[in-house]
């Protein structure tokens, strides 16, 4: 079971780890991943509902002490969860994206940076990056995995690469999509997307203007604004004070 575990991590996949911690048969175990058990069985009458917490607390990024009861026995079931880890696509290797994707691997994400034109997107420019793609922002998508520890971020600020790139980012799992760009433009994008069949929740998904409202101005500050919002998102918080009036 372990190595299963192991194989799973090694290809990013999200899965979690029941063991039963008091009850009958105390050390049984079961690998759950979000399609369901991969291996193991703790109670066949509780096996369905152990691996349906088990997902949800892996959507949550939380690992917990779970009790469960039959007729004539009790259960204490802890469940380890091992979320995806976090990935931050950059769409448009441009001026904010430098610090951006320094700031992203400072906190410890795995960094890719797309943009179709090479002069742009160069391992030079971002030597922090654990990939750099020289692709349409689209095509790239395609090839990557976009999971629940996904955020997408689009800084191209031209239809041709912003409109495919958003589109496939809001039909996939993605738990962040962010464009740059003035209240005026996104509400063409939301239009151009929406003829684009694009539906009204998943339109929804997008932060635009990306980023929370911190008020700076400088590539560095407009990074920080962004990743800022990305990891409120991850947490479900609004960035607001912690200061109480």
């Amino acid at each position: 079971m372990y190595r299963k575990l192991a194989e799973l991590l090694k290809n990013n996949k999200p899965a979690a780890l029941a063991t039963l911690v008091a009850g009958e048969q105390t050390g049984a175990k079961m690998l759950i991943t979000n399609e369901g058990v991969v291996d193991g069985s703790i109670h066949a009458q509780l096996d369905a509902r152990i691996a349906d917490d088990a997902i949800v607390l892996l959507a949550n990024e939380q690992s917990s002490l779970k009790h469960y009861s039959l007729a004539n026995a009790a259960f204490d079931v802890f469940i380890e969860t091992f979320p995806p880890p976090q990935h931050l696509i950059i769409m448009g290797g441009v001026h904010v994206a430098i610090p951006l994707h320094r700031i992203a691997k400072l906190l410890g994400y795995h960094v890719t940076v797309v943009d179709a034109r090479g002069m742009l997107a160069t391992p030079e420019r971002f030597p922090e990056a654990d990939s750099v793609m020289v692709e349409w922002p689209d095509e790239a998508l395609a090839t990557l995995h976009l999971d629940s520890g996904t955020s997408v971020v689009v800084l191209t600020h031209d239809p041709k690469f912003d409109y495919p790139a958003l589109l496939a980012a809001i039909q996939s799992p993605a738990r962040y999509v962010g464009a740059i760009g003035s209240k005026n433009t996104n509400s063409k994008r939301m239009e151009a997307l929406r003829e684009m069949g694009a539906t009204t929740e998943q339109l929804a998904r997008i932060f635009a203007p990306v980023g929370l409202d911190l008020g700076g101005k400088s590539p560095s500050e407009i990074a920080l604004a962004v990743m800022a919002e990305i990891v409120a998102q991850r947490y479900s918080r609004g960035g607001g004070h912690l200061k109480k009036p």
